[in-house]
């Protein structure tokens, strides 16, 4: 059975937004700005979970952005991630940026990701894809969470968690410094 992973980067006040500012945030860019020199740590970290993982699960804008960025893209992270299949959520995509090894999953999210663990063996990562991000955590389908802390309050923007119609224990799992200033925690959902 598969096991969900979100795998994310965020702000100290919980802000995922606009990471890279490309996005015409005012408050973008805080992922160079603040973990400029703790990069190296990070992207040895991200690698190894890649390398780890079976499947990734993305929706549809973050299919478009990873895509744009990792396709052209060599070396052990970015064939990792070009390589293994990928399973984009969406109602309206018909071909999937990131095409190779991409199937859609469309209808009920909740019936077809509950199919996808059946089937995968192995970690399923989620990156980015808050909107799908926040309806697994809501319906029980995510089973770990691993969040990569910079160390910056930017006051506002759209976080990583949303109002849920109950409460979502989880269990500290691991936490490490990587670099000098960022910080990975994981924690498991306690069902």
């Amino acid at each position: 059975m598969g096991k969900i992973v979100i795998s994310t980067n965020v702000t100290l006040d919980g802000v995922v937004q606009d990471p890279d500012g490309k996005e015409d945030f005012d408050r973008g860019g805080w992922f160079t700005e603040f973990g400029n020199k703790d990069i190296p740590a990070w992207a040895e970290l991200e690698t190894q979970e890649a390398l780890e993982a079976e499947a990734l699960l993305l929706g549809r804008r973050s299919d478009e952005w990873f895509a744009s960025r990792w396709m052209s893209r060599e070396g052990v992270w970015a064939d990792r991630l070009n390589s293994m299949p990928k399973y984009i959520v969406s109602g309206t995509l018909e071909q999937p940026r990131w095409n190779r090894n991409a199937t859609v999953l469309r209808g009920d999210v909740v019936k077809e990701i509950s199919e996808l663990k059946q089937k995968v063996t192995g970690e399923i990562l989620v990156y980015a894809s808050y909107q799908l991000g926040r309806a697994l955590i809501e319906h029980d389908l995510a089973d770990e969470l691993r969040l990569t802390t910079y160390p910056v309050v930017l006051g506002g923007g759209a976080r990583l968690f949303g109002d849920f119609p109950s409460r979502k224990p989880a269990r500290l799992i691991d936490v490490r410094a990587l670099g000098e200033g960022l910080v990975f925690y994981a924690y498991a959902f306690v069902r």
